[in-house]
């Protein structure tokens, strides 16, 4: 089912950027912007997001309401304008297996001498259009006006808390390793991750639909769990696996010094030299393929990798347990329980 769902919102958001050209006229505005932010959202993604959005309403709902996966897409724009900012922060030259948006128009502006601005700032600027095409999209759906009113908010709120999260993970980055705890960890993946990529959209979906606040609510601490255990997924996925499998550099954590709950455990149950040597790849200014070896070989031997394998398993139980007794549709629960085992599973 889910892939069904997949497959409706890959086809509103071909549809959604020919309606908004014609709308706002972005080609003829500027060809440059219209044709960066057509290419970045239509390339290839998981659609988490949106997917988890239309199950949350599917859930809940007698009768779906028209413009249901034109405001779904509301989420995938969401989630591209944080990517490409994010993108511009972590000096990443790739996204999704393609060149990220700033690096394509750095390249588009190298024909020009001495200008003054640059491909970062033209994606800034980019970035905040595609916001705005977000709430545009959310407006699609036909529903309940009070309740319309209500899950707008949490879409508001759940950029709010992402940029939060990500304002405080790079003032973590500063701060000395040994002086971190694993509390800042998850305050961190709840505000980056958990809240926009699972609670939001479940929430917002059920919202729309009708469901009541306990509902809610345990939907809401449901998908906080399952987020974090995704975070905690794509930490191992960043540093073990291919550059080709993530689509983006597998140095980027670690050049951006980012405390993990990987590296977090693992400097944690180091011995005193590898301890060292995790504080000197963190605080270098050129990280090469031989520091990503030196820190998988430290993840391991520390019991940090096993560690973090554990922690999924207890949050997704956690999670499971909250959704177990949820009055949602049988077919939609059954949808919701194989998409997020597909997301979280972990192959190495």
């Amino acid at each position: 089912m889910f892939l069904k769902i997949k497959s409706k919102i890959d086809s509103q958001l071909q549809s959604y950027i020919a309606s908004i050209d014609k709308t706002y006229h972005l080609s003829s505005l500027s060809p440059l912007l219209f044709n960066s932010i057509k290419e970045f959202i239509s390339r290839d993604g998981k659609r988490v997001r949106p997917i988890l959005f239309c199950i949350g309403y599917l859930g809940f709902t007698k009768k779906p309401a028209p413009g249901l996966y034109r405001s779904a897409i509301s989420l995938e724009l969401l989630h591209d304008f944080l990517l490409v900012h994010d993108d511009i922060i972590d000096k990443s030259k790739t996204r999704r297996g393609l060149p990220s948006m700033h690096a394509l128009l750095n390249n588009y502006l190298s024909k020009y001498k001495k200008i003054k601005f640059s491909g970062s700032d033209l994606t800034i600027v980019a970035g905040d259009v595609m916001y705005a095409m977000a709430l545009d999209a959310f407006l699609a759906i036909k529903e309940n006006p009070g309740r319309k009113e209500l899950a707008l908010k949490k879409l508001i709120s759940a950029a709010l808390f992402t940029a939060s999260g990500e304002f405080i993970e790079l003032l973590l980055s500063i701060k000395p390793i040994e002086k971190i705890g694993k509390d800042e960890i998850y305050k961190i993946y709840d505000y980056k991750t958990a809240n926009y990529t699972f609670s939001s959209p479940l929430t917002m979906g059920a919202t729309l639909a009708g469901a009541g606040k306990n509902e809610i609510k345990k939907l809401f601490d449901y998908g906080i769990y399952l987020g974090r255990a995704f975070q905690i997924k794509d930490d191992i996925i960043g540093i073990f696996c291919r550059e080709s499998e993530i689509g983006k550099s597998n140095l980027t954590d670690i050049k951006e010094e980012k405390k993990t709950l990987l590296i977090w455990y693992a400097y944690n149950n180091a011995c005193k030299k590898d301890k060292v040597i995790i504080k000197k790849i963190l605080s270098g200014k050129s990280i090469k393929s031989k520091d990503l070896r030196q820190i998988r070989r430290i993840i391991k031997n520390s019991g940090a990798l096993d560690y973090a394998k554990q922690e999924i398993k207890n949050l997704i139980k956690k999670a499971q347990n909250l959704i177990d007794n949820l009055p949602i549709a049988s077919l939609y629960r059954k949808t919701l329980d194989e998409f997020c085992k597909k997301i979280l599973v972990i192959n190495n």
